[in-house]
């Protein structure tokens, strides 16, 4: 078997357990079974940037850490990956930022990563690269390793066609992906945008079966909506210790119920959006004042930005706002907490929930809407109510599917969700756990890699123009 090569920006931490949503731990598995390495920046930064990569043994794999200097993650990472490329794709054409100087750097520092794994891989090796902070390690790995199997997914969306073309480089960073042998995106919409910019941009030609031609290279692209592992949260949420924080949640609650939303405080999950939902449900409903609070965990995120440090005193003083005009001395509307909390934690909350309302403005994907049904008591299951923007959407039909621009169709949404009877919450539950369990993390992993490896068999056996 050959060995897996991971390539992300940051690696795993190498002493706490992996989430059991989370990528790490189908792809620790992977590495496992063939002997692999995982390459990745730890985070620090390092006064000579220009020394090979650290390799440390883990339990049946590698991980080999990039040094990165100071320069390189202000350019690479703050300006150019969060600053340009996270907004366009996340359709905020008002935020994003193009400077050439930081550009450069981005193609520097993934050289830099290709350059490691040249080093470190064979061209017996499957390589797979992940996300939009590195497009570009492709392009530089075909030059050294050009026999080699090169995967890339990208975990957040692929914008339409024509908000992509407004990128300054966006010709040169869509051949970068025709580098690899299989493109992969979280769902067929990113995939229908991609497509879409090949064709009306670089004159690319889409065939059958997601075969790619542009810029003269030729790619399979695909969907592999990635998953979580169901059962293994289930099991952290029905833990002692999430049962000790489901204690103190439900004393901090005062017996009201619990709609719970947790992510990283970011412009595109639609924290301010969600709070004037609740602030329209609590203005027009008065009989649920003082019976249903709202739990919103949001932990600081790229605070170095500036656009962040304005979204996070925004959600403050709105969360100040609501309290101050529906609030009691008995009686909390929005408890707000903006620090990372435990997963089992954060398990406990979404158990304790009877409403999880997860409503980002774009996603790739959006795991804790899934983490949200797989932490549910079978029993009495609370209802998700979820963006239709989220990837997660195209296979959690069976949510309350809501446009967060609209205010009061979300309030209405939380309503119909409060009221909801049990019969029907258990239904949709049951429903929804069932994707779950089709399509999980191990299934996902498993899925790319044998379809990376027919893209390859394909590519160099069948020319598209014979296809």
């Amino acid at each position: 078997m050959s060995r897996l090569i991971v390539v992300s920006n940051r690696l795993p931490s190498l002493e706490a357990q992996a989430s059991a949503g989370g990528l790490a731990i189908a792809l620790k598995q992977a590495l496992r079974e063939t002997g692999g390495i995982w390459v990745g920046w730890r985070g620090d930064l390092s006064e000579d940037a220009e020394t090979p990569p650290e390799t440390i043994a883990r339990e049946g794999y590698d991980v080999a850490s990039v040094k990165l200097s100071e320069a390189e993650v202000a350019g690479y990472y703050l300006e150019f990956a969060n600053r340009c490329l996270w907004p366009i794709q996340h359709l905020r054409l008002d935020l994003f930022r193009f400077d050439d100087a930081a550009y450069e750097i981005y193609r520097r520092v993934n050289e830099k990563f290709a350059d490691a794994v040249a080093e470190l891989a064979t061209d017996e090796d499957r390589i797979w690269v992940h996300d939009y902070h590195l497009i570009s390690v492709g392009r530089f790995l075909r030059r050294k390793r050009p026999a080699s199997q090169l995967g890339y997914f990208v975990h957040i969306p692929f914008p339409p066609a024509e908000v992509f073309s407004a990128l300054p480089r966006a010709e040169e960073l869509a051949c970068d992906l025709l580098s690899y042998d299989l493109i992969g995106f979280q769902t067929q919409n990113c995939v229908d945008n991609f497509h879409a910019y090949l064709t009306h941009y670089l004159g690319g030609t889409v065939g059958p079966d997601g075969r790619i031609a542009a810029c003269g290279r030729e790619a399979i692209s695909g969907v592999f909506p990635i998953g979580i592992d169901p059962m293994a949260f289930a099991e952290i949420a029905a833990s002692s210790v999430a049962t000790d924080a489901l204690r103190q949640i439900e004393l901090g609650a005062h017996r009201t119920a619990v709609i719970a939303g947790v992510e990283r405080m970011d412009y595109t999950k639609g924290i301010p959006e969600r709070f004037r939902a609740f602030q329209h449900l609590l203005q027009h409903n008065p009989s649920y004042r003082g019976e249903v609070s709202l739990f919103q965990v949001a932990a600081p995120s790229r605070m170095d930005i500036p656009e962040y440090q304005a979204l996070s005193e925004e959600v403050d003083e709105l969360a100040g706002h609501i309290n101050g005009r529906f609030g009691t001395f008995d009686w909390t509307p929005i408890h707000f907490i903006n620090r990372p909390m435990s997963q089992q934690a954060v398990a406990a909350l979404y158990r304790a929930s009877k409403i999880g309302l997860i409503t980002p403005l774009s996603d790739g994907m959006n795991l804790v809407a899934k983490e949200y049904v797989a932490a549910q008591d079978p029993e009495d299951p609370g209802v998700l109510v979820l963006s239709r923007f989220a990837g997660a959407a195209a296979e959690l039909t069976d949510a309350l599917l809501v446009n967060p621009h609209d205010t009061a169709a979300t309030a209405d949404a939380l309503k119909t969700a409060i009221d909801m009877p049990k019969e029907t919450r258990i239904e949709r539950w049951r429903q929804l756990m069932d994707v779950l369990q089709g399509n999980d993390i191990h299934n996902w992993q498993q899925k790319f890699l044998s379809a990376l490896d027919a893209a390859c068999q394909d590519l160099r056996q069948t020319p598209m123009d014979a296809a």
